[in-house]
């Protein structure tokens, strides 16, 4: 994500400011066929490089004609780290990233003219009262496009990612797993054609239109004539206007504001949505396929019919740009304070023997680790390879060897183990793969808290379209695409690049055991403890947004200061006239306002 970010940042700003002077829906078009270029380069390394080989203490032959991966004496175990040096070698001089790089890269650029120029396309044609409905139905498409790739990716990921070369019936592992790679190479190779297939309408858009409701008014469109003969004049010297337009929008304070606010929140965002899914394979038990599928189901929809029902309210309504900021303001507000809710859905740690929990099944400190108990220190068990079984007396295990198994039944993932040493219960002590599930609570919380996210999406869905109308309608026209990419720009390099880097990284402290790669080297993590996990998913970007809020009720002072409200539509109009730099285009914001006489603007401003 980070990569694509920053091919989004090389032209983002220079794009908006000069895609508004060439053929913008063009632009787009080439834009959305650049980023299939861009998919089909991230897909290439599955075909490229060897099988995916996870580490297991069981054979994934399911050949039984060895049973070093239970307990015995003097026992070996089936993945180890390898001791040929050439392969390891060989391993990390590996490319294939190289292919994933360039690839995100060039999405980003592809990325880069959709929103700034769409927007201003649309914002430019259509009438004043239309606009937030219209940007509303886009949002609804940019949240359409997330929710079928979420449903895309969930089954990509309930699909084996060697499954062209691989039996999946001598697999050992199950979606569940930690371990378990999806077919997410599918994703790209389809994302690649239909980024293709978009294109073509675009070339067939006129480069201007008529502004809506005013085809046939005769005065109107000699105006947009002359207009557009001053814009061609202008192109002469096409670099002239940039460093203005970008000193008016840096000393814009309404603008520099909703910007500070947007980067606060922004983070908050994409730190929640990105690890959400790894949140409710931890906390709640959850394999990745049905986390992401429960992502999309829960939180896309409401936030669709947010977008809609908050651009349909502010055409109905004709809601002024004050009471815009205040219905965006507090609406999110509201939001926020239902976020704390959920540090009441608990579930606790899953409980593996030697990490979470002793072999009695007594919950131990999570900083000491005892992996070897008097049930198995003479089984010669690996201590570092993650191969978890589920006891019948609901006690994890780190593998078959570590629960004191002897004996075992069954290939691929229907073995079973015998004669466990370590799982005291009546009669024949045994196990399964896979970790124990977390039981009828955890999955109670679960649904609080998907409940709770499907009211959260939607009022802070609400509180969207409203706001980014307060930025839209204090900026200039001549500004608007500029001021559209710069604030795009802010948010991916203050929020956009560095969320997932420090919050990935306050999430890797609150792992309890790494994997081991087939060098030695730590991999992915296995397990992290539940509690703190959700102290860091929660409370960081509770904790952040929560700053964001001051320069927004900021914003709503610097309303009141001018005693503005929905009564005074004329005072309204020059104060976005005057943060926008010029008093004359008060009568383009609000076309029925009272021209107010020099004492009173002068009292006002």
């Amino acid at each position: 994500m980070s990569f694509q970010v920053e091919g989004n940042l090389l032209l983002i700003i220079f794009v908006s400011y000069f895609g508004t002077k060439l053929h913008r829906p063009i632009m787009i078009g080439v834009g959305c066929v650049v980023m299939g270029l861009g998919c089909f380069l991230q897909s290439l390394p599955h075909f490229l490089m060897g099988r995916y080989e996870y580490e297991s203490t069981v054979s994934v032959s399911g050949n039984l004609s060895s049973n070093s991966f239970l307990c015995m004496e003097n026992g070996t175990q089936i993945f180890k780290p390898t001791e040929d040096p050439s392969e390891c070698v060989k391993e990390v001089k590996s490319l294939m990233w190289v292919y994933v790089l360039v690839g995100n890269i060039i999405r980003g650029i592809g990325e880069t003219p959709i929103m700034p120029l769409g927007i201003s396309y649309i914002e430019d044609f259509a009438k004043s009262e239309n606009s937030p409905l219209y940007i509303g139905l886009i949002e609804t498409g940019a949240i359409i496009g997330p929710l079928i790739g979420l449903s895309l990716a969930s089954f990509c990921a309930n699909v084996y990612v060697d499954i062209e070369s691989v039996n999946t019936d001598d697999l050992t592992i199950t979606p569940t797993d930690t371990r378990w790679v999806g077919a997410w190479w599918i994703g790209f190779l389809i994302c690649a054609g239909v980024n293709v297939l978009t294109a073509i309408p675009f070339f067939f858009l006129p480069k201007t239109l008529p502004k809506e409701g005013l085809e046939h008014n005769a005065e109107i469109i000699k105006n947009d004539k002359e207009k557009q003969e001053d814009v061609k004049k202008k192109r002469d010297g096409i670099t002239k206007d940039f460093l203005p337009f970008m000193k008016s929008l840096l000393c814009n304070p309404i603008y520099m504001l909703f910007i500070l606010i947007s980067v606060l929140q922004f983070n908050a965002f994409v730190s929640m949505i990105s690890f959400m899914p790894k949140y409710m394979e931890q906390h709640y038990g959850k394999s990745a396929s049905e986390a992401i599928f429960l992502l999309g189901i829960y939180n896309f929809p409401p936030i669709c019919i947010g977008y809609i029902v908050g651009g349909l309210f502010m055409k109905k309504f004709k809601i002024t740009v004050v009471q815009a900021a205040h219905i965006g303001c507090w609406l999110s507000f509201t939001e926020y304070l239902l976020h704390f809710l959920c540090f009441f859905m608990i579930c606790d740690s899953s409980s593996v023997a030697g990490i979470t929990t002793s072999y009695e099944g007594i919950h131990q400190n999570l900083h000491v680790k005892n992996f070897l108990a008097d049930c198995n220190m003479d089984c010669n068990c690996p201590t570092k390879v993650w191969d978890p079984v589920c006891g019948d007396n609901g006690l994890s295990y780190m593998s078959a060897c570590l629960a004191g198994c002897e004996t075992s039944s069954g290939t691929g993932r229907k073995m079973v183990f015998q004669n466990c040493s370590c799982i005291r219960t009546p009669g024949n002590s045994s196990a399964v793969l896979g970790l124990c599930d977390k039981g009828k609570d955890c999955s109670m919380m679960l649904q609080y808290f998907l409940i709770l996210s499907v009211f959260s999406s939607f009022i802070f869905s609400l509180s969207a379209i409203p706001g980014y109308m307060v930025l839209l309608r204090f900026v200039k026209p001549e500004e608007k695409s500029l001021g559209v990419g710069l604030h795009a720009f802010c948010t991916r390099v203050f929020a956009g690049i560095p969320a997932p880097i420090y919050f990935g990284a306050l999430v890797d402290y609150t792992c309890l055991h790494w994997g081991t790669l087939k060098c030695g080297e730590s991999g992915a993590c296995r397990i992290y403890d539940s509690n703190s996990f959700r102290y860091i998913y929660l409370g960081l970007p509770a904790a952040i947004r929560g700053s964001s809020y001051i320069p927004a009720f900021l914003i709503l002072f610097i309303f009141r200061k001018y005693r503005l409200s929905e009564e005074n539509a004329s005072s309204e109009t020059m104060l976005v006239a005057k943060y926008k730099g010029k008093e004359n285009e008060g009568k383009e914001v609000d076309q029925n306002a009272k021209v107010l006489n020099d004492d009173e603007l002068k009292t006002k401003l």
